[in-house]
């Protein structure tokens, strides 16, 4: 028989996929502790997960997206299989795990049965936190243009209202630091971690440059309004990642600005750059020149080299000698603050925290082995198609986004290379967002768009 969708379940998707996104800027913006907040995340993210997942086997639509969903498969499976119990004369031979048997035999226990995993419940917190993105990803894959653009519009509101809160910040006043741990004195705005707030910026800046240029392409009625105000926005971001003192974020904006001002002008029409493009590039150029004039000193401060070592750079060689002692599988998700606590050479003690390794690619490589590494590698093969061929199209307001969300997902990923921005539940479901919306470049023959036009398949 066929299945009909009934009026009113989209909208329920649509509802669903708005409160997943607006829970995860209001409590997703911490890496770790403040568990009662992210588990309200993972909460609000079950409907959905529920919603999509129904949608997705009803339409048929994961025929299409085979790899995609895959590589999802895959990454969900990773803290499962870690959490499997095994018997004691099979763990006990894993590398790294000689000094848990040791520990027991000092004890005078016997070992039992265990998981994986070193840490299992850490483990088990990080599966839970996949919960968000996972189903952020199945429902944006199911989403109209409409739809995408809304949740789109959400995250640059999200965006605004953090770049303000961190001008509350500024301040000094401790009253609008968001998280307890938030580092006093920084511009963190929504997040617990002033890097992260950055890359949030980062993410965002490629959007409001496709909506920018697609407003020149169709010509309509108020497009120059429309452009000055994505004019404004980028300035804007650019000026709060000047004040916010990234590292990492000041090193990147070049390469955003450059990708996103380019896909810019792909969503004009690739035409000759008129007035209005060249107005745009000039509110972005009085933005840095601000950000030079008022804030170069303490930007440059932050690269002194005669500032202390930084200790991210010292320890990697720790963490990448830990993690070839628990290859093939890794220590488990989670674990790499246990880990690292065991390894830790004596001349490194001081009181501050190194709570993670600063290069997700390496944290994941001691966590989950080869099987991590190699998800990682077929997520950036596909990325790299998807990239590729959203590049190549003609402009279309599909091809606009996919532009966009190829440069975000990039920005992402070499961020990732000196932070851990997608252990953060807000980074980690736009990163979703973004996926699911490059995704869309692979599709074949028809658009996206005129896909969800179709009635569902038939079942029997």
């Amino acid at each position: 028989m066929k299945i009909s969708i009934r009026k009113g379940q989209w909208d329920a998707l649509a509802i669903a996929v708005v409160v997943v996104l607006v829970f995860s800027f209001a409590f997703g913006g911490a890496s770790r502790v403040h568990a009662l907040r992210l588990a309200l995340v993972e909460l609000a993210a079950l409907p959905l997960l529920a919603i999509a997942g129904i949608h997705l086997q009803k339409w048929g639509s994961w025929r299409e997206h085979k790899l995609i969903l895959g590589l999802l498969a895959g990454l969900v499976a990773v803290p499962l299989i870690q959490l499997i119990p095994l018997p004691p004369a099979v763990w006990t031979v894993l590398p790294g795990r000689q000094q848990l048997t040791l520990a027991l035999s000092l004890a005078g226990m016997e070992p039992g049965w265990t998981s994986l995993s070193v840490t299992p419940d850490r483990t088990w917190q990080h599966f839970l936190a996949l919960i968000p993105p996972v189903a952020m990803f199945l429902a944006a894959l199911m989403a109209t243009y409409e739809l995408t653009c809304r949740l789109i519009y959400v995250a640059i509101g999200a965006t605004v209202v953090s770049i303000l809160i961190g001008v509350l910040q500024i301040s000094g006043s401790g009253v609008f630091y968001l998280w307890p741990d938030a580092y006093g004195g920084g511009v963190e705005g929504l997040f617990a971690n002033r890097n992260h707030h950055a890359t949030l910026l980062l993410a965002i800046l490629p959007f409001a440059a496709a909506f920018a240029g697609a407003s020149l392409r169709r010509r309509a009625s108020g497009s120059q309004t429309t452009l000055w105000l994505w004019a404004l926005f980028i300035g804007l971001v650019v000026v709060a990642i000047g004040v916010i003192r990234s590292r990492a974020g000041v090193i990147l904006i070049g390469p955003s600005l450059a990708l996103s001002l380019l896909a810019a002008w792909i969503a004009s029409g690739r035409r000759r750059p008129g007035p209005a493009f060249f107005g745009m590039a000039a509110v972005v150029g009085l933005a840095i020149a601000a950000v030079g004039l008022f804030a170069l000193a303490p930007i440059l401060d932050r690269f002194d080299p005669n500032s202390p070592a930084e200790g991210r750079f010292e320890n990697w060689p720790v963490v990448a000698e830990a993690a070839q002692t628990y290859l093939p599988v890794g220590s488990g998700l989670g674990s790499f603050d246990a880990v690292y606590r065991s390894v830790e050479p004596l001349e490194r003690l001081d009181p501050t925290y190194f709570n993670q390794a600063h290069n997700d690619y390496l944290e994941t490589w001691l966590e989950t082995g080869w099987m991590g590494m190699a998800l990682v590698l077929v997520f950036l093969a596909w990325w790299g198609r998807r990239s590729w061929a959203c590049w190549r199209a003609p402009p279309s307001r599909e091809s606009d986004l996919q532009r966009a969300a190829s440069i975000a997902i990039l920005m992402v990923l070499l961020h990732s290379v000196v932070d851990y921005p997608l252990r953060t539940e807000t980074i980690a479901v736009l990163f979703a967002l973004f996926a699911a919306i490059l995704e869309g470049a692979g599709a074949p023959g028809e658009s996206r768009i005129r896909q969800r036009t179709r009635r569902p398949r038939e079942q029997t």
